[in-house]
């Protein structure tokens, strides 16, 4: 044997000697949300900062779904913390006999604790794992609880999950960065004041820990109100105020604190008409029922094992639907009022009704119909529906503790059965309004299972023929040279002027350009058809050649990137404006992939001379700040500025050159890559910008005008 061998066998025995039993680490209790946070909460950014406050809110809101309260106030404080306020029961503050602890200390100290476990407090609510309120106290520098029961007030602290004494409990001037003093030998849940005869409620004010949670971590006012206003939709006469007192630069309360008040009393078909994007086919129909079900659980018996029980389950469905004249589907699940954005299985309970449900009828009416052997597909069925599921059950078992997906199986048969039996009932209703509806609902179905085939059979050649084979794509199209899709980039370009530049300036290997006249037609407030019809639209579809709306495929696109070229002025703002609705509306597949862009062109160009410079040394800048800190760092070196500097009005200012330094070369350009991280917000905001609504828009710009730098508006 080798020295060498001889070596390495002998490292692997000690190796393997060393690793013992005593190596194994045990976490214990909060130590462990501590040590791997991201398992509890996602992540240690502004998400998983949020999903904390969620924790928080979602247990004031199984109290109302239980009957208990009716108004949640949610507070952000200018000190970084955040307070949620319920009238609800209250948290139990007698003493809890396994731990010899009080009900508020076992809540915020021990992981699966709390009253949603043995079926008696909750039958059902959002809050299922048990860990919510103890992780938030695990992840928070410092956390307060007070709660009002029998005519008292008691009050607890925390640091970083472990109970204590802070000096500052009766102060308005609280902060985790006071003297804290840990219980030594017992906690205490101090009295510290009287509450009202009858009142009972809870209030959590908590700091998330610097420690764990990253530094540009916030609270997402926005975020927090959309789910305010969900909520409200799902839990009918529930309100709910949400307040901010950071006033914090950009956000609604910048000049105070500002406060919204959101209760809605018409439910998910409310809810259902808020989402709704588009013009409607049929009403809101409501489909309601239960069914029951049984499953095997572990429940802890009074010698504290845990033993197998056959538990019998009841799970409440209701659905809203509506279906609209556009193609794009909005389908919101929920269990609990939790929200479950990836499905589960009651997502799937419902979309195999959906498919049994009308394939049976366009059987039935295939003649009416002229279906023939042609099978609709769940697309079909999908387009232009809104739709907010909900099922409401005990103990659901979720996927996770972020509570994605949902995962008791038994929901899907249940759900699958109210959808048959509720939609087939509205589908062949003898009532005057409601056949009319269901007739024109089954057309419409019809008609977008025979667009899908016509589109599959013909899609790839009907498209090569148009955008490649022949000479119809638009004249004043200068394309590239190469065909290689990944390495190929189209400029839509304002204005002849600047096509003129920019023919000089490109790489037309791998660079087009489409010039475009003025602007184009706000497909935001425009029908399919007067978009098809205007010339510079059809241009722009035609030209990228990957179909529009429903049928568009990204795979087909002629061009790796989209690159948006305009003026840098308010004109050229508007244009791009204009462009990017377009491609959100009908081309939103090549947004969502990251290809298009708009191109940065430069503001100023700052010729420098004097001593130690390069003849002509030229300098761009992006901004009037950027232009302002140039100039005076050149002043500061001694160096002298040509006067009077060139202010860019246009693309076309620019020669040849100056166009491909500064906006055309990929190794000196700036390119802005257009994303759409949530679609539903892209789609409130081109409506607030673009919409028919005046009114909004107009209070919007009102709203903003106090930001405006006058001094850069070109008079």
């Amino acid at each position: 044997m080798s020295p060498t061998s001889t070596a390495k066998k002998a490292a692997t025995s000690k190796s393997s000697s060393d690793y013992s039993a005593h190596h194994l680490q045990v976490l214990e209790g909060l130590e462990a949300v501590r040590k791997r946070p991201g398992m509890y909460i996602g992540s240690t950014d502004s998400r998983g900062l949020m999903h904390c406050l969620w924790e928080i809110i979602d247990n004031a809101v199984d109290e109302a779904l239980g009957g208990h309260g009716d108004r949640i106030e949610v507070i952000l404080h200018k000190d970084g913390s955040v307070e949620v306020r319920d009238e609800a029961r209250g948290i139990p503050v007698d003493i809890e006999p396994r731990t010899g602890l009080t009900g508020v200390e076992v809540v915020f100290t021990k992981l699966h604790a709390g009253g949603k476990f043995g079926g008696g407090s909750y039958t059902a609510s959002g809050g299922l794992h048990g860990v919510g309120a103890s992780v938030v106290n695990a992840l928070s520098a410092r956390l307060d609880v007070e709660v009002d029961r029998s005519g008292k007030t008691y009050a607890m602290s925390f640091r970083r999950g472990e109970p204590g004494y802070f000096p500052d409990v009766a102060s308005s001037d609280k902060s985790p960065e006071h003297e804290f003093t840990p219980y030594e030998r017992s906690s205490e849940l101090a009295v510290v004041g009287k509450a009202k005869r009858g009142a009972t409620g809870t209030r959590i004010r908590y700091w998330a820990d610097p420690q764990i949670f990253l530094k540009d971590a916030e609270f997402d006012y926005d975020g927090l109100v959309a789910r305010a206003r969900q909520t409200s939709f799902l839990v009918p006469g529930l309100t709910l105020v949400i307040r901010d007192e950071r006033g914090l630069p950009g956000t609604a309360g910048e000049m105070g604190p500002h406060e919204e008040v959101f209760v809605h009393d018409g439910g998910i078909s409310e809810f259902a008409e808020f989402l709704a994007p588009d013009p409607s086919v049929t009403d809101v129909w409501r489909l309601q029922g239960t069914g029951n079900f049984t499953e095997t659980v572990p429940v802890l018996d009074s010698k504290g094992h845990m033993t197998p029980q056959e538990v019998e389950r009841e799970c409440e469905v209701d659905i809203a639907v509506r279906w609209g004249t556009g193609y794009d589907a909005k389908v919101s699940s929920f269990v609990n009022i939790i929200a479950t954005p990836k499905g589960g299985t009651h997502m799937a309970g419902f979309e195999q009704a959906l498919l049994k449900v009308f394939r049976k009828q366009l059987e039935v009416n295939a003649r009416r119909l002229k279906v023939g052997n042609d099978k609709v597909d769940k697309d079909d069925i999908l387009a232009g529906l809104t739709a907010v599921v909900t099922v409401r059950l005990a103990e659901p078992q979720f996927e996770g503790q972020t509570k994605e997906v949902l995962g008791t199986n038994a929901v899907r048969a249940i759900v699958g059965r109210v959808v048959e039996k509720e939609l087939t009932t509205n589908l062949t209703s003898t009532k005057r309004g409601e056949k009319q509806q269901a007739a024109q609902l089954l057309e419409k179905v019809t008609a977008e299972m025979k667009s899908r085939i016509s589109a599959r059979l013909h899609k790839e050649t009907q498209r090569k023929k148009n955008a490649l084979e022949t000479s119809s794509l638009p004249a004043k199209l200068a394309d590239c040279r190469s065909n290689d899709v990944e390495a190929t980039e189209l400029f839509i370009v304002e204005g002849d002027s600047a096509l003129g530049t920019a023919k000089l300036a490109r790489n037309s290997d791998v660079q087009a350009l489409l010039p475009i006249r003025g602007k184009i037609l706000n497909v935001q407030k425009a029908s399919l058809t007067d978009m098809l019809g205007n010339a510079e639209c059809a241009a722009i579809i035609q030209v990228i050649g990957a179909g529009s709306g429903r049928t568009f495929d990204v795979e087909a696109a002629r061009y790796g990137k989209v690159i948006i070229m305009t003026d840098a002025d308010v004109d050229g703002a508007h244009i791009r404006t204009l462009l990017l609705t377009l491609f959100f509306r009908y081309m939103r597949p090549l947004v969502e992939a990251g290809r298009v862009y708009a191109a940065v062109p430069p503001l100023h160009r700052i010729e420098v001379a004097g001593a130690g410079a390069r003849k002509g040394e030229l300098i761009y800048t992006y901004s009037e700040g950027e232009m302002r800190k140039t100039v005076a760092s050149l002043t500061k070196r001694g160096r002298n500025i040509k006067q009077p500097m060139q202010r860019y009005k246009g693309l076309g200012e620019m020669d040849a050159d100056q166009l491909a330094e500064t906006t055309m070369d990929p190794h000196h350009r700036t390119l802005r890559k257009v994303t759409m991280a949530d679609a539903e917000q892209a789609e409130r905001i081109f409506e607030l910008l673009m919409g028919n609504e005046v009114a909004p828009r107009r209070d919007f710009i009102v709203r903003g005008s106090a930001q405006l730098d006058r001094e850069r508006i070109d008079a």
